[in-house]
């Protein structure tokens, strides 16, 4: 018999559980309780976890706090689903619903998909996460394989086959595994988020993960009572978890910094930040998300083309390119004025307060020096009114310099761009070569005097794009002291016909970790400037970036230098 004093010596041990995991386990509702399987806590801890229950709440506010107290979702097993989900009447077959279930876990798997969050759907909670996440489940099965077994439920009755090559199959180390089966709902559509990955002898979806290169997996079986065979799964979980916890702990702990969005061509368009209308990429509840302190905004000007005027290229009714930045500008500082979270960062000690009250930032820029009207004194205007940075053109020349996508009408850096170039490094201005043809890259970068960066751009060995930079201009730009913020537009990664993925802009941030070193690279996702890939989708994705960076061996230290630390240098150095 243990005495009170062995109690308390037991609960002092040394180990700490800080350490570990915490996996949110859903559970159901009967009558006036919450129960949960005592297997599912179980298999949590074995894998080395901390199990934390998580009863229904009807409260969004609460789902929330629930969901930022834990580093992963299991969405277990239970009753149906009630087909008015999906628009159906239900079917003869159709078993007891619990529409306390369904009002919590719909929303919460939502919830937590946006929070980018490693989850875990167990029988019913894969047909959960199917139906929140644009998926569809058949109400009542008829095959000839017997899927509602009577056999112990640690007794696997049915083979299901596993596709070669998925996470699941590397997870299991099989293709082919025996498995138990309580179910009559299935998933027979898992819409585009997932892809299915394991199936019964009669076609039967058995398991569906990430579509989207995310933690996110559910199979239809029970892997909680199947004891060692069913371990890994939650080996899984838990390993997702200690990343996720991670990664998150990590953007708490530094500010991070996205040097380039597009955000503000949206305006126009009904994009407000502080709202998630579902019109722009980067909004401030998608910051929340991903606990990202600063982006910069930049305003983008169109290169008019074939003689139309710059009026006639934006949606205001502006006369002058300086004209519509000012109107841009006007209308970043009026969302700053009407939300406390939100403020204009011009140097380091903003970004630095920014991220001790939590709150966000976001950095002015100017993309294409057509915004100056050919008016040097412009620099100072738009200077005192916080722009920090500039990019010399887009696409297409200028009176500044050469584009990458231009006719090479200066053969490089123009008279007066050398005023410009000379003007921003007495000001403070960050030069941005992104978008520059490398006549005007190599002369600008020998001209100015303070170091420069390219804000969003890719390299050129790995996506042959006149808009990337060739090892030769990132070993120059490194040398100089510079900074290559990697992007996340898609044509800038590939260049055949694959879909572009969070994987590919790891591939070109470790190419340019190897040719410039890891003091020179940062991100600049170029959101609502057609930036975006599978897995880093929006500005509530950008966590999983991080996620990706430490599976693939990126130190805290250098996380922090490619989030915002290499490109705070040189504020720092530009005097901000």
């Amino acid at each position: 018999m243990y005495s009170i004093k062995d109690i308390i010596s037991l609960s002092r041990t040394q180990d700490s559980h800080t350490s570990m995991p915490v996996i949110g386990i859903t559970t159901d509702a009967a009558g006036e309780d919450f129960l949960v399987r005592q297997k599912y806590v179980e298999q949590v801890h074995r894998a080395g976890g901390v199990a934390m229950l998580m009863p229904p709440v009807d409260n969004a506010a609460l789902m929330r706090q629930q969901l930022m107290n834990v580093d992963a979702v299991i969405f277990t097993g239970g009753g149906d689903h009630n087909p008015l989900w999906m628009g159906e009447e239900p079917v003869a077959q159709l078993g007891t619903i619990n529409s306390l279930r369904d009002h919590y876990e719909l929303p919460l798997c939502l919830m937590a998909y946006g929070m980018n969050m490693p989850m875990l759907g167990i029988c019913r909670g894969m047909q959960t996460m199917a139906i929140a996440l644009g998926g569809h489940v058949c109400q009542h099965i008829s095959t000839n394989i017997k899927h509602s077994q009577q056999a112990p439920k640690n007794e696997p009755t049915h083979m299901v086959s596993i596709a070669d090559g998925s996470m699941l199959a590397g997870i299991m180390n099989t293709t082919d595994l025996p498995v138990n089966s309580f179910h009559h709902q299935a998933v027979d559509m898992t819409g585009t988020r997932f892809r299915p990955v394991a199936h019964a002898a009669d076609g039967i979806i058995e398991a569906m993960e990430s579509a989207e290169h995310r933690a996110a997996m559910a199979v239809q079986w029970h892997p909680e009572q199947m004891a060692d065979s069913g371990l890994p799964l939650f080996r899984w979980l838990a390993e997702e978890a200690r990343v996720y916890h991670k990664a998150r702990k990590l953007h708490r702990e530094f500010v991070t910094l996205d040097s380039h969005c597009d955000t503000p061509m949206l305006f126009s368009k009904g994009a407000d930040f502080l709202t998630d209308n579902g019109i722009a990429l980067y909004d401030i509840n998608k910051m929340d998300d991903a606990d990202l302190t600063a982006a910069a905004m930049v305003c983008y000007l169109p290169q008019p083309k074939d003689g139309k005027q710059f009026r006639e290229c934006v949606d205001f009714d502006i006369q002058t390119p300086a004209e519509y930045a000012d109107l841009i500008f006007d209308r970043i500082e009026d969302i700053c004025q009407k939300s406390e979270r939100v403020m204009i960062a011009k140097n380091t000690a903003d970004l630095a307060l920014a991220h001790k009250q939590q709150n966000h930032a976001i950095m002015l820029g100017i993309e294409n020096g057509l915004a100056l009207d050919g008016q040097i004194e412009k620099l100072q205007h738009f200077y005192d009114r916080g722009v920090r940075y500039m990019t010399l053109c887009h696409n297409g020349d200028n009176d500044i310099c050469d584009s990458a996508r231009g006719i090479h009408s200066h053969g490089g850096v123009s008279a007066f761009g050398h005023r410009v170039i000379e003007e921003m490094n007495r000001l403070g201005m960050i030069i941005d070569l992104s978008h520059a043809g490398e006549q005007t890259f190599f002369q600008t970068v020998e001209t100015s005097q303070k170091p420069v960066v390219c804000t969003h751009s890719n390299c050129r060995a790995l996506c042959d794009h006149p808009r990337n930079l060739t090892d030769e201009q990132m070993k120059t730009l490194a040398e100089a002291g510079g900074v290559m913020q990697l992007t996340l537009y898609a044509g800038f990664l590939r260049d055949d016909d694959q879909q572009a993925s969070v994987c590919d802009f790891i591939r070109h941030m470790k190419h340019a970790v190897s040719i410039m070193g890891i003091d020179h690279v940062g991100i600049g996702s170029d959101f609502d400037g057609d930036g975006g890939v599978s897995g880093a989708a929006n500005a509530a994705e950008l966590l999983n970036i991080t996620c990706h960076l430490i599976k693939a061996g990126f130190s805290d230290t250098d996380i922090e230098k490619i989030w915002g630390g290499n490109f705070m240098r040189i504020m720092h150095l530009h005097g901000m």
